[in-house]
This record gives structure tokens, C-alpha cells and sequence, in this order.
């Protein structure tokens, strides 16, 4: 796929995918990437100690591939992290490995990127797999400093052409967002203490405070394989990792009193009031879930680690 002809000029796009299980879902996105018209790509796939038997089959279906095994589950942020330290390109790619591509997707996107070089990410449309004309991703709206609430532009509409203009985000989509390079060198890695949601949402709040801008682009489409119903779905993991990284988030980002409502808005209001729903459904592990990912910033308040962001040279 990386071609290296003279006739080329077009800069090199290094596509990394963290696979953690189903590893026929990685093949799958592997083959649409055959099928893109951009010629000069590099595709990395890093399996996240993946309890299947064989996910190492990516390597023996593709062997176009760089594949990187990790020894244990980095979570989202570690996996790519790995990947980025072997990624050649000036841009990156974050791909998730459930998601299939248009042939035309990645041109846009660099486009975008080669006319503006204040742009530090660019996020694709996004349509679900399983029903193609409807939206998941056109862009974010600021999320509230305070109650860290957010709209999702689009979310769960059909797309009739309403949203055929590039817009800046407040976000890009962690299904699929292409970070330069240069912005990666000077505000570092994902945060890996997340492991698990919001990692992505961090990243792209450091990346847009050091004065680059991100950009919802519309000709550009890629196809996920999440259900429509999977965000509003709540799991004790899930309960867990969203309340203690929400308020990671806050720690990292915000000062002052605006982090001091927004904690006490997380700890009086959003944390008991889901408590308090899922108590009504008689579901204990849930409360027990929420309130140790409060705890868990008790035990931390200290740790260093919480403000700290992993860099290229220290991989």
C-alpha cells in the first residue's frame, strides 16, 4: 500500500487500529483499506493481548500489515500509543478496527489537513454500518465546562445532505480521527491513565488548547459497526470507567472555580442522580460501580501520574 514512486507526492498516512478480540472484524476493515484510491498509507494493527486463541490471523490474512502484539490490555489510549511510536506518517489515523471505509474517504481528510496546517485533527462522516443512511458523527458541540454535557450534531438522524459542509468541532470522533503529526510531537500522546473512555476527548482538548483546530469533514465517509443503541447501554465497567474519567478529565483540563462547580456539580448532583436511577431498578452493582469510580480520585488525589501525558521519545 505505501507507495514510494517519485510520481507521489502525496504525504504518507499512517492508519493504526487497536484490536482487542474479534479479529475477523479487523480483517474486515483491513480489506476495505485494500480498496481506497489514497496510495500511500502504512496500516498498523495492534492487538491488546486479545483473549482469542489466534488474533495473530490479522498478520497471516494481511500480511501487508505492521502488526504489534502488547503483552497486556493498554486500553484505548495505550494500544494506540504503540502504534504511534512505529507510525512513519505526517498524519495518523485512528481507526476503529469495526469500522469499513468509502474508497475515496482518506483524500479529503489529508486535504483538509495540506491547506491549513493550524488543523490538528479532522474527523470523518460517520454513518452506522447496519443502517448506512443514518448519522452517528457530523460533529460535537462544545460540552458544557460545568455539567460536561455535550451534543452530538446529527446523532441518530438520516442523512438527507443537511450536513454537507466542513464545520469546526469541538471533537473529533474516536472511531476515526486523523491527528497531524506535528500536533502529536508538541502536545504528546493520548493520556493512558484513562484506559477507558474520555481518552480521546482529553487529547483533542490539549490538542485545540495549544491553538489547533479540529474539523468535522464531509466528504469524507467511513461506516461503524456499533449499534445505535450501544452508547445508551449502561454496564458496571461501563458506570466505572465514565465517573472516574469524567472527573479525570476535569482534574486535567480545568481550574479555578470553573473546576470547582464542575466537581461539585459531578459529586452532588450527576453521580447521585444516577445512583439514584439505577437504585430505583434495584441494580446495586451499579451504585458500587459509580462509587468507586469516585473513590478511586480519593485514593489518587495525590498521583502524579493524573496530570501527566506520555511522549513519543518515551516509548
Amino acid at each position: 500500500m505505501n507507495t514510494n514512486n517519485s510520481e507521489n507526492k502525496l504525504p504518507l498516512v499512517s492508519i493504526v487500529s487497536v484490536q482487542y478480540g474479534h479479529a475477523e472484524v479487523t480483517i474486515d476493515m483491513v480489506l476495505s483499506l485494500r480498496k481506497i484510491s489514497y496510495p500511500n498509507i502504512e496500516i498498523i494493527i495492534v492487538d491488546n493481548a486479545s483473549p482469542d486463541e489466534h488474533p495473530e490471523i490479522v498478520k497471516e490474512k494481511c500480511p501487508e500489515i505492521i502488526y504489534i502484539e502488547s503483552d497486556k490490555n493498554l486500553g484505548f489510549a495505550g494500544g494506540n500509543n504503540l502504534g504511534f511510536k512505529v507510525a512513519k506518517g505526517k498524519y495518523i489515523l485512528l481507526l476503529n478496527n469495526d469500522t469499513e471505509v468509502e474508497q475515496g474517504f482518506l483524500e479529503p481528510l489529508v486535504e483538509k489537513m495540506e491547506n491549513d496546517e493550524s488543523i490538528g485533527i479532522v474527523s470523518p462522516k460517520i454513518r452506522f454500518y447496519h443502517s448506512p443512511d443514518t448519522l452517528q458523527y457530523v460533529g460535537y458541540d462544545p460540552i458544557n465546562s460545568i455539567t460536561q454535557r455535550g451534543g452530538a450534531k446529527g446523532f441518530g438522524e438520516k442523512d438527507k445532505g443537511q450536513y454537507e459542509k466542513d464545520e469546526l468541532a469541538s471533537y473529533g470522533h474516536g472511531a476515526a480521527m486523523m491527528v497531524s503529526m506535528k500536533a502529536i510531537k508538541e502536545v504528546g500522546l493520548m493520556a493512558d491513565i484513562f484506559f477507558l473512555y474520555y481518552e480521546e476527548l482529553d487529547w483533542a482538548h490539549r490538542i485545540r488548547d495549544a491553538g489547533y483546530k479540529i474539523y468535522y469533514v464531509h466528504n469524507s465517509i467511513i461506516y461503524h459497526k456499533e449499534s445505535i443503541s450501544t452508547g445508551g447501554r449502561v454496564s458496571p465497567l461501563r458506570a466505572y470507567y465514565m465517573t472516574r474519567n469524567r472527573i479525570m478529565y476535569l482534574r486535567r483540563n480545568f481550574s479555578g472555580l470553573t473546576y470547582f462547580f464542575a466537581i461539585l456539580y459531578q459529586l452532588l448532583i450527576a453521580v447521585p442522580k444516577n445512583a439514584t436511577l439505577i437504585a430505583i431498578k434495584a441494580k446495586p452493582k451499579y451504585i458500587r460501580a459509580y462509587a468507586l469510580g469516585v473513590f478511586w480520585h480519593l485514593a489518587n488525589a495525590f498521583n502524579k501520574k493524573v496530570k501527566e501525558s506520555p511522549r513519543l521519545e518515551d516509548l
